[in-house]
């Protein structure tokens, strides 16, 4: 029904659209050993430009999820049939996620389980019920609670075999509780003997998609005014910035351990981006030439994240044959004969791999932007 059709926030589709193209190039350099630090991840405490693209994807799902159920939350009577949806989405993300660890030997004793979009479909599951069955005085209070409960987690909790609460990689509670339920064979560093997307770390990424879900019905308010509410948002983002670098002082900033004071931090980052993009595109009507390319960029974010992961793991696993029989894997092979044998300074070999590398996707995005030809779940 036209009553159902939710109103489209421009500057929702142009943020996911600069964090699409921030993606490809934090998630394809050419060397990561050898890569400029805006671009490359905190080796553990601390926070790069890296760092906030895996929130700011949390954070517009929680937006855009108000945009999409917010007809059907006012009728209850439909809330079933919504709730089953909801639930077929997470599940064909989740097994999306679970296909990108099994490429492409599909060895399914060593498989990595936790994953992006593993968790990606969990916190959208566990988002989009709530904003159905809850008020946003509830939402707010569970998130609240959620953040001091991880706190309390990681840093009261003693880690059973191992001693005292920690935040080191491998021996925190978070990387203990995957041993146990995944066994190391099924993490992402089993080396290491830790995940950066482990399962206890979902908790507080649930309240960084909350955060995205207040927003959203913040903006659906008929009142205030459109700029009263681009200011609040300004003020409130500061706010949460703020409130996470005072939390850092006693629990640590982490992306890896999505710690607390990450979650204010980078919610507040992501919180301030939208209120300007909010206030340029949709209330200043700035758009154009700039705005439509990264729309484009953002309008198959899934198949921007799949694919290219599923061919770096190709590429990477790819074994080829010289002339003298030496082997080596097509990714070096493209990487040293189109890039480290013309430019000499290795950071910028690095740069340009990725450059050239996002480049062609977003070349690819924007042939089925104007074919109109989108891929979602």
């Amino acid at each position: 029904m036209p009553a159902d059709k939710p109103a489209r926030l421009l500057s929702l589709d142009v943020f996911r659209g600069l964090t699409v193209v921030l993606m490809l190039l934090v998630n394809n350099a050419g060397d990561y050993t050898q890569y400029y630090r805006p671009l490359a991840h905190a080796p553990w405490h601390g926070c790069t430009p890296a760092d906030l693209v895996f929130p700011s994807f949390v954070f517009i799902m929680g937006v855009a999820l108000v945009y999409g159920l917010a007809a059907v939350r006012a009728q209850p009577e439909r809330h079933r049939a919504a709730i089953g949806r909801i639930i077929r989405r997470a599940l064909v993300l989740l097994v999306l996620g679970l296909l990108i660890g099994l490429v492409p030997y599909f060895y399914f004793t060593s498989f990595r389980i936790p994953g992006v979009l593993q968790r990606i479909a969990l916190v959208y599951g566990v988002c989009a019920v709530l904003f159905l069955k809850t008020t946003w005085r509830q939402q707010a209070g569970l998130g609240v609670a959620l953040l001091v409960l991880y706190n309390g987690l990681l840093q009261l909790v003693p880690v059973q075999g191992i001693g005292p609460a920690n935040l080191e990689p491998a021996t925190n509670l978070g990387a203990w509780l995957d041993k146990c339920l995944f066994t190391v064979n099924h993490i992402y560093l089993k080396e290491q003997g830790w995940d950066p997307e482990s399962l206890l770390g979902t908790l507080p990424t649930v309240v960084t998609g909350l955060l995205g879900v207040l927003v959203g019905q913040w903006l659906r308010r008929p009142d205030p005014d459109a700029t009263t509410k681009a200011v609040w948002m300004l003020v409130s983002g500061s706010g949460l910035v703020l409130a996470g670098l005072i939390w850092n002082g006693w629990f640590p900033i982490n992306k890896a351990l999505w710690t607390s004071s990450y979650v204010l931090y980078a919610g507040g980052i992501s919180l301030l981006v939208l209120a300007v993009l909010y206030f340029l595109v949709d209330v200043q009507q700035w758009r154009g030439a700039w705005t439509w390319p990264l729309v484009a960029c953002g309008s198959n974010a899934l198949l921007v994240f799949f694919l290219p992961e599923v061919l770096e793991r190709l590429l990477t696993r790819l074994k080829l044959h010289d002339a003298h029989g030496t082997v080596f894997y097509a990714r070096d092979w493209l990487y040293q004969h189109l890039f480290t044998q013309h430019i000499a300074n290795p950071y910028h070999a690095s740069l340009a791999y990725a450059v050239c590398y996002t480049l062609v996707w977003l070349g690819i995005l924007w042939v089925l932007y104007r074919r109109r030809i989108f891929f979602t779940v």
